[in-house]
């Protein structure tokens, strides 16, 4: 790879910092989630998570000690902002002052998501969080004070991650905050206030930050049609608009999909959409600087019958392979298992070459430059009896997608860096502690009694290689 690639590695601040109520933070709507017995495995959350508030300094020592170049993490918007407005908190943000100068002062690049599902509860309880209008302005202004704040010292920013996973299990799912059923009018009017947040938040950083760098991370599973059927190359085109296209569109074009948006209004699931939204749209879309990919496996697409597979299956959060429902849009599409891949014990493909195929898709559609912001493999890890956790099967995965996005690159794909999900194990949100993904092993589990103890897996030396020789170790 260039001397200028970003080999980094991710994390977000609900499911690693932990201190969840301390030095003034207030809660968030995961925190009131999670407090419902029954909705995480094992009845697990984020109050130690583990413990990335008080063990920050010895985390970004590990990281330098394996030459990492870029550090991705989210800021807990609570944590700033207790009442997610108004009052800041100078102990939240002298926090994110000391990991950010402490990974400048490693030599590692902080890059920063403004939002990663933590919402502060105070604006849930107000007015009904991301349903109403009003959270776009209280967004903006927490996208000011951060830009402001660390004007200088940052220069990657991501605005909204993952939008299209925690509206779809917040409003259709239940199975995210605010635990909403099938409510398709709000899941749409929510995405398109997201829309207008991102916009927003990516021109006032262009304003306010000239040399900044600012994009989006999505969520992106590219569908393979099932087999030559036309009903199933359909299937394909159906579920690109409805799963993939209807947010990066909006990102990279500035726009909706046509057909996407005919089949929501249709149903009279759209809101009305004034001219001045699709041309701030349009404006965001030429100053977006790169797409962020989040890439964990690839779906297949078949024809689903009207009375067929529901959105609404129960996902696999235990590790018990081969549970995982399939799930789909009656009428338009269903993605059942790929018969020629092998999957992870939480029922997602092991499917290299669906990311080389992400990123030649994006890059020929959208003609943007690409980062890898979190790529990695969920597994069950154990220590050893000789004190090591040999994950080998994590370095097959890694060497496999990094390989994938070399081949992208030798086809003419500008791809920025790639970020390894995760750095240290962290809480998997529904799935507990025991979903591990981290190249540092922490002692954490369902119980959150763990000591917290750090164990660099044979994962951590790998990557270290990998670093060190930008890439040719492969």
């Amino acid at each position: 790879m260039d001397k200028n690639f970003l080999w980094g590695c991710s994390s977000t601040a609900y499911q690693s910092e932990g201190a969840s109520s301390e030095d003034g933070k207030g809660p968030s709507v995961w925190d009131v989630f999670t407090s419902v017995p029954g909705r995480t495995l094992g009845n697990t959350d984020g109050r130690i998570g583990v413990d990335f508030y008080h063990r920050w300094e010895g985390d970004l020592d590990l990281m330098a000690e394996m030459g990492l170049k870029l550090y991705h993490f989210s800021i807990s918007w609570p944590r700033v902002l207790p009442e997610g407005r108004g009052r800041v908190n100078e102990a939240g943000l002298a926090f994110y002052d000391k990991v950010v100068d402490g990974c400048i002062s490693r030599g590692i690049e902080p890059m920063i998501t403004l939002y990663h599902w933590d919402l502060p509860q105070a604006l849930q309880d107000a007015y009904g969080g991301w349903e109403d209008p009003q959270c776009i302005d209280d967004f903006l202004a927490y996208a000011k004070l951060l830009f402001e704040h660390f004007k200088g010292r940052v220069k990657y920013w991501i605005t909204i991650n993952e939008a299209n996973i925690f509206t779809k299990f917040g409003w259709l799912t239940a199975m995210h905050p605010p635990a909403k059923f099938d409510q398709k009018i709000p899941f749409f009017r929510v995405n398109h206030h997201l829309f207008l947040a991102h916009a927003k938040a990516v021109l006032l950083a262009k304003e306010l930050l000239p040399d900044a760098k600012v994009g989006a991370s999505f969520a992106y599973g590219p569908g393979y049609a099932f087999d030559c059927d036309p009903r199933n190359a359909e299937a394909r085109q159906n579920f690109d608009e409805l799963e993939n296209y209807w947010w990066l569109d909006v990102y990279c074009m500035g726009d909706y999909p046509m057909v996407g948006e005919h089949y929501a209004r249709m149903n009279g699931w759209m809101p009305d959409i004034p001219d001045e939204d699709r041309a701030l749209f349009r404006e965001a879309a030429e100053a977006m600087d790169f797409i962020g990919v989040n890439y964990y496996h690839s779906n297949v697409c078949e024809y689903n019958p009207p009375d067929g597979a529901q959105p609404f299956g129960t996902p696999n959060v235990t590790g018990e392979q081969g549970v995982d429902a399939v799930t789909g849009l009656p009428g338009l599409y269903k993605n059942p298992p790929n018969p020629y891949l092998r999957t992870t014990d939480w029922d997602w493909t092991i499917d290299a070459t669906g990311l080389k195929f992400a990123c030649r898709e994006l890059t020929s559609r959208y003609r943007k430059p690409i980062f890898i912001t979190e790529n990695g493999l969920g597994h069950f890890d154990s220590v050893e009896s000789d004190g090591r956790i040999h994950d080998g099967y994590r370095v097959k995965f890694l060497r496999q997608h990094i390989a994938a996005v070399e081949e992208a690159v030798d086809m003419g794909c500008d791809i920025l860096g790639y970020c390894v999900w995760t750095f240290t194990d962290l809480l998997s949100w529904l799935n507990g502690y025991q979903k591990r993904y981290g190249l540092v092993y922490v002692d954490q589990d369902e119980s959150m009694q763990g000591s917290l103890a750090r164990t660099p897996k044979d994962s951590y030396y790998w990557y270290q290689s990998v670093i060190a020789s930008r890439g040719r170790v492969l």
